[in-house]
């Protein structure tokens, strides 16, 4: 009776320590969240690439950009150029238009001296008919005395003269006239002809300055919204690394249960050999006694102790946490989510404390990048590590002070540094009162 007794209890005993097992298979398991970790990393990589495309949309849209204002600058300065062409010719034109004035005061003046001596012409010609043709040997000839003949002869010729002189002057005035006049129209019509020339090479000039800032205009909203796209592929990434990191510590806590579970499975194993061996000798209970009071051992994860470690020890602060004027895009009020230590090439980066590591690769604008979770919803993450410096891989715990990473600048860096964020509840603060 007493055999079958301590069977029983023995029998019991396995079922209490073991019984949870039937509970714990409704539960999660480890094979379960392995598949969900393994969705979450699709999505992660998903989102990565839509993250990587917005952000190559957006140095492209930057780099147009730029391209256009430059080329936008040099528009500008021709239409300057040619304004002032413009005016330098308005006022030829001015000056042209005066000078045609002046001109055709002087062609008036030409024209009556013209008319002048071809009155006197025509006077002539009508007394030579009139009185009928008269030789100028008939003249001399008619001579009352030598002295008469040598008057007559001086008059003669001063006739001649002014009616040679007359028809010199006639064709003189009114050709300079003329030609002075053509010279004029010509240089209007061409100052005129420039100033159209001038006109339309403005306007060609306006419409291209239109079409430039059209474009700037474009690449402003690509970059915009590309930006939008970084930051809410950004935000999903902080979401997924959350999830994932919730589902590591499920994994270890199931692994830890599971671990528990088969100690105690063993440990009630013993227990039923012990009250089998027992029941064979009366000295059983001691033996069974002493069997099971061997003690198991268990393990502590200990988090940090006070404020964090500086992870790059004493380092002059290069860009402060809060709203700044991003380095590389230039945007104004761009929020600065955490402190940029200025410190050279290579420079070991230390956890500021102990915790399990949920990134270690490139991640967006932060490059090579760490993230590692100290629990309680508190997150430390170090960014722009150089390439080939990330000394840590996902899934590992780290310890306070240990090397994790190198600095460098990787992403969207403007040089060697370390960028040093807190996140409390995924959302970051400002590191200082934690350091």
């Amino acid at each position: 009776m007493k055999k079958i007794a301590a069977g029983l209890a023995a029998a019991l005993l396995v079922v209490t320590l073991v019984g949870p097992s039937d509970g714990y298979a409704k539960k999660t398991s480890v094979a379960e969240i392995d598949k969900q970790l393994k969705k979450l990393q699709q999505e992660v990589q998903t989102a990565k690439a839509a993250q990587e495309k917005a952000e190559s949309r957006n140095q492209e849209a930057q780099h147009y950009k730029n391209k256009t204002t430059l080329n936008l600058q040099n528009v500008l300065e021709q239409i300057e150029q040619v304004k002032g062409e413009m005016k330098t010719t308005s006022g030829k034109i001015a000056s042209t238009e005066e000078s045609l004035n002046v001109t055709a005061a002087e062609l008036d003046e030409a024209e009556a001296r013209v008319a002048s001596r071809e009155k006197l012409l025509e006077s002539r010609v009508r007394l030579m008919y009139t009185d009928g043709a008269v030789s100028y040997l008939d003249v001399l000839l008619s001579s009352k005395s030598f002295a008469d003949f040598l008057d007559r002869a001086d008059s003669l010729k001063m006739i001649v003269d002014q009616d040679q002189d007359l028809l010199v002057q006639h064709k003189v005035d009114k050709q300079t006239v003329i030609v002075k006049k053509q010279e004029l129209e010509g240089q209007y019509a061409q100052a005129k002809q420039l100033y159209t020339n001038l006109e339309s090479q403005r306007s060609v000039l306006k419409e291209r300055e239109a079409q430039r800032q059209e474009l700037i205009a474009y690449y402003d909203k690509e970059i915009q919204d590309t930006d939008d796209i970084s930051e809410e592929q950004n935000a999903k990434l902080v979401q997924l690394a959350s999830e994932r990191s919730a589902l590591e510590v499920q994994k270890d806590k199931i692994k830890a249960e599971e671990a528990a579970r088969r100690a105690a499975a063993a440990k009630a194993e013993a227990a039923r050999r012990a009250a089998a061996a027992a029941a064979r000798a009366k000295e059983a209970a001691s033996a069974s006694s002493s069997s099971s009071s061997s003690s198991s051992s268990s393990s502590e994860y200990v988090g940090g102790s006070g404020p964090f470690l500086m992870p790059v020890g004493q380092a002059r602060i290069s860009s402060p946490f809060g709203p700044r004027t991003h380095p590389v895009t230039g945007e104004v009020g761009k929020m600065h989510t955490g402190v940029d230590f200025a410190v050279p090439q290579g420079t070991s980066i230390h956890a500021a404390d102990s915790g399990t590591v949920i990134i270690a690769e490139w991640w967006s604008g932060y490059g090579n990048c760490v993230i590692i979770d100290h629990g309680g919803g508190v997150w430390t993450l170090y960014g722009h590590i150089r390439e080939g410096g990330i000394k840590v891989r996902e899934g590992e715990k780290v310890e306070r002070g240990q090397v994790i990473a190198e600095s460098g600048s990787t992403g969207r860096s403007t040089g060697p540094h370390l960028h040093f964020e807190v996140r409390i509840d995924q959302k970051a603060v400002n590191p200082m009162p934690y350091l």
